[in-house]
């Protein structure tokens, strides 16, 4: 899983920070040479507990940014662990965790990163449900030391050269030695590697409200993710379009290179607003194709523990909302919503009768 993009990228000056105040309450005396009525009341200290420094803007920012990719992330980890079945050829080894660094983010945003944690060590920032990372110990917060005996990369090229240390490890079936700090203290951990779909989902710099695969990876954008009003809603979007990586529609419709460049340029800090213009070159998805995805993500949904019984209810408030009219939204590149939505009621009984009586989860 990769790292999305900040939203709103504009250089905003740092606020100055609030100190806390310490505020002492007057001590009860007595009177010099006078005995006391009863036993002698001890002067009382009261401090308040500090008051919590606010957020300047850039941090303000970046928890959101943190709290969007938490959600991403812990949506999509059912839908990647309990389908590698389904995902063919796009399967492989995973540790189960994301990380970073302060690097992780734009130059801008690094000493604000720094602020909030992040260091130049590569920190566990969210870890795969049921992954064998979760099941070795691994938790959020940890620092990675080492890897298989090994320094772990730190600095600005970390997360590039930590890849590259782990490729040729995560091909074999034997748990890799992770090296971790927490809280000042190391220990190694001996992590599992995870079969599951190995599509990287990303969190796309835009405020359309649309998705986008590429064959590799989905991307949803910051005004789709807002659009979302549950968990279980955003997994319909995920599912929806890993189901068209597994399918290849990219290929299909030739459009590989233009989604990709699409996509490329919705995890740059500064996109380019005039390549997600109109459709931005993406041809349009024919209805079967559309309804082949939908037909798998029900499958995947299933599979993963989502509730799919409200999936044409959320697909039909998505079309009425944004419809294809809206020339950068989602049902104009998806414009077969009543042919859709048909058959997704139909595969939707299927699946549910399948759950009924214990047959296994495949179309």
């Amino acid at each position: 899983m990769l790292v999305p993009p900040l939203p709103a990228w504009q250089k905003i000056r740092t606020l100055a920070t609030l100190a806390p105040l310490a505020i002492l309450a007057a001590c009860a005396t007595q009177e010099p040479g006078t005995a006391p009525a009863s036993a002698p009341v001890k002067p009382t200290v009261v401090t308040p507990a500090p008051k919590p420094v606010a957020d300047n803007p850039q941090q303000a920012q970046l928890r959101e940014l943190i709290a969007q990719q938490d959600r991403l992330y812990r949506v999509a980890a059912p839908l990647l662990t309990s389908n590698a079945q389904l995902c063919r050829g796009n399967a492989r080894n995973l540790l189960g965790f994301t990380a970073k660094n302060k690097y992780s983010f734009p130059i801008e945003y690094a000493e604000t990163a720094r602020s909030l944690g992040y260091d130049d060590r590569l920190q566990v920032t969210g870890v795969l449900p049921g992954s064998g990372a979760e099941k070795a110990g691994i938790q959020r917060g940890d620092f990675l030391m080492s890897v298989a005996g090994k320094p772990m990369p730190q600095g600005t090229d970390a997360e590039r050269q930590a890849a590259v240390l782990l490729s040729p490890l995560v091909v074999k079936k034997a748990p890799i030695a992770l090296g971790v700090q927490r809280n000042g203290q190391n220990s190694t951990l001996n992590v599992p590697l995870t079969y599951a779909c190995a599509f990287s989902i990303e969190l796309g710099n835009a405020d359309n409200v649309n998705t986008y695969a590429d064959g590799r990876r989905v991307l949803i954008t910051r005004g789709m993710l807002r659009f979302t009003q549950s968990d279980d809603e955003l997994a319909y979007l995920i599912a929806k379009d890993m189901a068209h990586n597994i399918l290849g529609h990219a290929i299909r419709q030739r459009m590989v290179s233009t989604i990709a460049e699409v996509i490329d340029n919705l995890l740059l800090p500064h996109p380019d607003p005039t390549t997600t213009a109109g459709t931005a070159g993406i041809r349009v998805y024919p209805q079967d194709l559309d309804a082949a995805a939908d037909t798998l993500s029900l499958y995947l949904l299933a599979r993963a523990g989502y509730n799919i019984d409200n999936v044409p209810a959320f697909w039909k408030r998505l079309a009425e909302q944004y419809p294809a009219s809206v020339p950068n939204g989602y049902t104009a590149l998806h414009p077969a919503t009543a042919y859709r939505l048909s058959m997704i009621e139909k595969v939707t009984q299927i699946v549910k009768a399948k759950q009924e009586a214990g047959k296994p989860l495949v179309p």
